[in-house]
This record gives C-alpha cells, sequence and structure tokens, in this order.
C-alpha cells in the first residue's frame, strides 16, 4: 500500500507542479519560446484548453489552469485521505486550497535550489536559467530592495528560504493537515 501511495503522490505532485509552472509563466510573462515554457505548455495543453473554452482569463491570469490545479490538488487530499481510511466532507475543499499553496511554495523552493546550484555551474547564457530568474524575480526583487548586495553575493535567497521556513513551521502549527500535504 506505501507504493501505491508513493507513486500517486508523485502522479499528483507532478501535475501539480506542471500545472502551477504553466499559471506561474503566464503570469510573469515568461519568454514562450523557451524549451521549458514549452514542454510546460505542450504537456497542460490536454487539460487546459478544453475547459480555456468555458472558462476565459481574467487580467492576464489563466482561470482555467488554476481551476484545474485547484480540482487535482483536492483530488490529491481526497484520494490520499480515502487510501488512508478517512473521510473529510466539506474539510477537502479547504484542504485543496492548502495543498495548492504549499506545492506553489514547494515549487518557488525548489526553482530556487535550482537557480542557485546552476549559478555555480553554468557560464554565460542560458535559456532554462533565464526562464527560471523570470519565475523568481517576483519574489527576490522586494528582498534585494531591503536588503544589500554584500561584495557580489545576493543574499536574497537565503532570506526567502529563511522566509518560506518560518511561514511553513507557523501554518503547520495552526492547521491540524499541513503535515500530511
Amino acid at each position: 500500500m506505501e507504493a501505491i501511495i508513493y507513486l500517486l503522490r508523485f502522479a499528483f505532485d507532478a501535475l501539480l507542479m506542471i500545472l502551477i509552472m504553466r499559471v506561474w509563466l503566464q503570469w510573469v510573462k515568461a519568454d514562450f519560446y523557451n524549451p521549458l515554457s514549452q514542454f510546460i505548455v505542450k504537456v497542460s495543453n490536454p487539460l487546459v484548453i478544453p475547459l480555456r473554452r468555458v472558462i476565459p482569463g481574467l487580467g492576464g491570469l489563466d482561470l482555467a489552469t488554476v481551476l484545474i490545479a485547484y480540482i487535482v490538488a483536492t483530488l490529491k487530499f481526497v484520494t490520499l485521505a480515502a487510501l488512508s481510511g478517512e473521510s473529510l466532507g466539506v474539510l477537502a475543499f479547504y484542504i485543496g486550497l492548502l495543498v495548492l499553496l504549499k506545492q506553489a511554495g514547494f515549487l518557488l523552493f525548489v526553482i530556487m535550489i535550482i537557480m542557485a546550484i546552476m549559478s555555480w555551474v553554468v557560464q554565460g547564457y542560458n535559456a532554462t536559467l533565464m526562464v527560471l530568474s523570470q519565475l523568481t524575480e517576483p519574489f527576490l526583487n522586494p528582498i534585494r530592495r531591503i536588503i544589500p548586495n554584500m561584495g557580489g553575493l545576493d543574499l536574497s535567497m537565503l532570506f526567502a528560504f529563511l522566509a518560506m521556513n518560518v511561514i511553513n513551521i507557523l501554518l503547520s502549527n495552526s492547521l491540524p493537515y499541513w503535515g500530511a500535504l
């Protein structure tokens, strides 16, 4: 049973990350012709295009993709809870939103780790690093305005990691299901 739960969690998380990345790429107006952007769009199109015909975007936000991501997040928690023998009822819709928010935070964390590693290894222009940089700029720029550049070292990612972990700890203490998400 653990193997099935692991595989289901992986499948839900991968799909959620792709959907969140699609919304995020559109939100920051990242380079659409970048190979990473093209991959995200082509993988998510079968789910998004049919619903996009019914639900239009709003102010540059792809509401169809957000709705699909929310449904996937809710299904993830409902499915895993059902396999564990728990019944959630109406609480599942609230927890679905929490799953979506936590997955988005985890994705931001992973992207910043990848960026940090790539900055040490990659020299010169790299298309993937440029898109990842476009994705993190809205989160790191406010920190960069407060914390000055320390002799060529950009400490904004360190402070972003600290802030994200503090938020995660505060939420895990106040929400009963946070650790299981």
